[in-house]
Order: C-alpha cells, then structure tokens, then sequence
C-alpha cells in the first residue's frame, strides 16, 4: 500500500523539519546561552579577583583555538584547545584529572558572540561531569576583543 500523491508532500515536510530539528538540537544543545547564570563570571569580576593580592587565583583554561590564544589570552591562562572537539576535551580532562574537585577554574573562549560560542559549553559539561564544584565560565557577549582586549584588561600574546 502506498501512500496518497497529496500526502506525499506533507510527509516530505515532515521529514526533513524532523531533520532540521535533531540537527540543530545538536548544535543548541552546545550554546554558551545554555549555561546557567549562576556559572558565569563577568569579565570586570575576574579582572578584581586576579588583581586582588588576597584573592584565590583560578587556573585559567582558554577553550577556543590556538590563533585566537596567540593572538591575545588572558596572562596566566593555558591553552587547551577547542572544546568542541573531543581532542580539546580530552586535553581539557588531562589537564585536571588529577586537581581538587573544588579547584576555581575559569573557562573562557572569545571566539565569537555568546550564543553562538561552540566550545565553552561543551568544556563546562566536561568539568561538572568530571564532578568539578568551582567552575566559572567568563561571559564574554561579543568576542575576547571587544569584551576584554578593548576594554584595557590585561592581555598576553604568543604562546
């Protein structure tokens, strides 16, 4: 039995909206947006913790790519790699296995506008997982230029 010539369309339809929706729910389920606000530290509240002489100093983890980190990364901040790829992730769980699940950690990217960052979610996913209770993730609305660089916060360059 086959079905109906006027349905055909409908069911095509159908398809790929089932399509389009398990593709994207993919890539939403990695949105920086997706991170609740509890997690997030603004840049000018880390710039007073790091420059405070009495303030725990956070192991600093830099999830994006590597010509964004040599062109201008937070000074003290170790590259990792892009955690939206399993080899930055599985840098990322190497690098900290062996910390103190309270550890302060901030994670931070700066690739491109928040909602559409691919790899802080991902990193922070990791962490919570590895069962990490200190994590922060710095909100970074438009990129690490605009949001830290141009706003005279310290910068270091190269590797």
């Amino acid at each position: 039995m086959s079905l109906p010539i006027k349905f055909r369309p409908i069911l095509l339809i159908f398809i790929f909206g089932a399509v389009a929706i398990a593709l994207t729910s993919g890539v939403l389920g990695y949105q920086a947006s997706l991170i609740p606000a509890s997690r997030l530290i603004k840049p000018d509240e880390l710039v007073k913790i790091l420059q405070s002489p009495k303030s725990e100093k956070p192991l600093m983890i830099q999830v994006g790519s590597h010509v964004l980190y040599t062109q201008a990364h937070i000074p003290g901040s170790e590259y990792i790699g892009p955690a939206s790829s399993e080899t930055g992730l599985q840098s990322l769980r190497k690098r900290v296995e062996s910390l103190p699940r309270s550890k302060f950690i901030v994670l931070y990217c700066g690739c491109c506008p928040w909602s559409h960052c691919p790899n802080v979610k991902p990193a922070d996913d990791a962490l919570h997982a590895m069962g990490f209770t200190n994590v922060k993730i710095l909100y970074i609305a438009d990129n690490f230029g605009a949001d830290w660089v141009e706003k005279g916060y310290p910068v270091g360059k190269g590797d």
